[in-house]
């Protein structure tokens, strides 16, 4: 089990579809960054959907790994989103 951070930067066109992806996998907390657990395999099976939506010579996708989420500190200004869990 992972802790990832994920940010984008996608064509406004797919932007949708890969935010959809993402809701999946991950916590949205702000407009194109999630964070959440992740275990490997479904890390793999979330960027193997992503690769069929975006344009690698266009787009861009970062993910941040962290030891876990204990293990790193979070500054925010301003208004923070409610972290919500991902219901299925």
């Amino acid at each position: 089990m992972a802790y990832l951070i994920v940010t984008y930067d996608i064509g406004e066109n797919r932007v949708n579809k890969v935010r959809k992806i993402l809701k999946k996998y991950f916590m949205w907390v702000q407009n194109s960054v999630f964070e959440g657990d992740i275990t490997i395999g479904k890390l793999e099976k979330c960027r193997n959907e992503l690769h069929k939506v975006i344009k690698e010579d266009e787009d861009s996708i970062y993910f941040y790994s962290l030891e876990n989420r204990l293990n790193y500190r979070k500054t925010v200004m301003g208004i923070e989103r409610e972290l919500t869990g991902n219901i299925l």
